[in-house]
């Protein structure tokens, strides 16, 4: 799985942060990092209170965090009209029953992603063997749920519009979970791609640290259906956005984005698909009562390797243990 770098991302990356804490994807869209991932803010800032939306709710333990910038941007007693999902992993749902809770505002998902989000489901298990890198290691560590948002959750719109942001829409992009959606604005071509595609390597802890600008595949270790996830990428590539955000990564705008997207969709098995993994052999299968089925997990060399050096260490231990004994 290789990386296709923007050949001047530097200067198409967005640079300079507001003086609330966030990143200018356009005038009324924002982006706030909560360490490993993004959520973003549409409504121009100072618009007051049930004026703007928040869109995905950053990893556990920042909701302190994403309300302080919420309220620098949009005024000191504002709240959110709803909150729209992108997705339900952890680290977009992280401080999303705080937030919800205090702010008393709805939930917007997608039908195939409510499973995941009413309590019934958790997700399928990652995948560690992917990616090649820390993140991708550490993901068996990650939440999965089942998390329980029931009393706020709606379904998003069948008609495509997206609650309280009048001039976009939603687009079903699954592949990196079940329900995924991307939201886009035609008007200026502002795409937020969630985790369909990112900008930063997200398999990668230098990477994630840097927030180095990159356009990359989705998260690899939590992608549980890669075909459906190339036909996202080729879906989001065709709308030839002007402006991203993602849910990973610095928003990145401008044409060498453009070309990078584009040759990501056109080469998505050569960049984005991992050698092997347990969803790369066989996708998990979901319908919109859950998971119908998962297939096994695959061997994983640094797993056993690690494991059999434990045993060789046990081994030499007990053995030295008798020899003192003897």
């Amino acid at each position: 799985m290789d990386t296709y770098a923007l050949p001047d991302a530097r200067s198409e990356a967005t640079v300079a942060a507001h003086d609330d804490g966030t990143w200018p994807v356009t005038e009324d869209v924002a982006a706030l990092r909560t360490a490993i991932a993004n959520l973003f803010f549409y409504g121009r800032p100072g618009a007051g209170d049930r004026k703007w939306v928040l869109i995905d709710a950053g990893i556990p333990g920042s909701a302190a965090w994403i309300e302080s910038a919420a309220r620098a941007r949009f005024g000191r007693r504002s709240r959110p009209s709803c909150v729209v999902l992108t997705h339900g992993h952890f680290d977009h749902v992280g401080a999303l029953h705080t937030l919800a809770d205090h702010w008393d505002v709805p939930i917007y998902a997608h039908p195939l992603e409510l499973p995941y989000l009413d309590g019934r489901e958790a997700y399928p298990p990652p995948d560690p063997t992917v990616g090649g890198g820390a993140m991708a290691r550490m993901s068996p560590l990650y939440p999965r749920g089942p998390y329980d948002f029931s009393r706020r959750l709606r379904p998003l719109p069948a008609d495509g519009s997206v609650p309280g942001m009048p001039g976009w829409r939603w687009i079903l992009s699954s592949g990196h979970s079940p329900g995924h959606v991307a939201l886009f604005r035609d008007a200026d071509r502002t795409l937020l791609a969630g985790d369909a595609f990112v900008t930063t390597k997200q398999e990668s802890m230098t990477a994630v640290l840097q927030w180095r600008p990159e356009v990359n595949g989705p998260p690899a270790y939590f992608t549980q259906d890669w075909a459906a996830a190339r036909r996202s990428v080729e879906a989001l590539a065709a709308l030839e956005p002007d402006a991203v955000g993602t849910g990973h990564g610095p928003p990145l705008h401008g044409e060498a984005m453009r070309a990078a997207l584009r040759m990501l969709a056109r080469d998505f098995d050569l960049l984005a698909l991992p050698e092997d993994g347990r969803y790369v052999r066989s996708p998990a299968v979901f319908d919109e009562q859950g998971v119908v089925s998962v297939p096994p997990p695959v061997l994983d060399p640094v797993t056993l390797f690690a494991g059999l050096g434990l045993v060789a260490l046990a081994g030499l231990a007990i053995g030295t243990a008798l020899n003192r004994r003897s």
